[in-house]
């Protein structure tokens, strides 16, 4: 399962429509729990992501199975959130630039 997670990551450069995120000069670290971290960094539409954790404007917590639940658009993310299945800490403006990510 784990695989999942993995892959996504792997693959959200070329997944991410760089008209959708043009302008977006953020950094967010994605920390599943038992699976592992990832940085993510958006530079004007552009999207890297390295496997770690490093700093960033704000970490998302989640475990493996809601965050897949969220990718799959299963889970809504304000929802999580409020009933405490995500953890955002950092700037929460910068989180809700997320949604032009999934």
């Amino acid at each position: 399962m784990a695989d999942k997670v993995r892959e996504f990551f792997a693959e959200l450069p070329s997944r991410v429509d760089p008209a959708k995120t043009a302008g977006m000069n953020n950094s967010y670290v994605f920390d599943i729990h038992d699976v592992g971290q990832w940085t993510v960094r958006l530079d004007d539409g552009a999207v890297t992501v390295d496997e770690g954790s490093a700093d960033a404007d704000c970490t998302i917590s989640a475990s493996q199975e809601n965050f897949e639940q969220l990718v799959a658009r299963e889970l809504n993310p304000t929802t999580a959130y409020m009933t405490g299945k995500l953890k955002i800490k950092g700037d929460m403006g910068a989180a809700m630039k997320l949604q032009k990510l999934f």
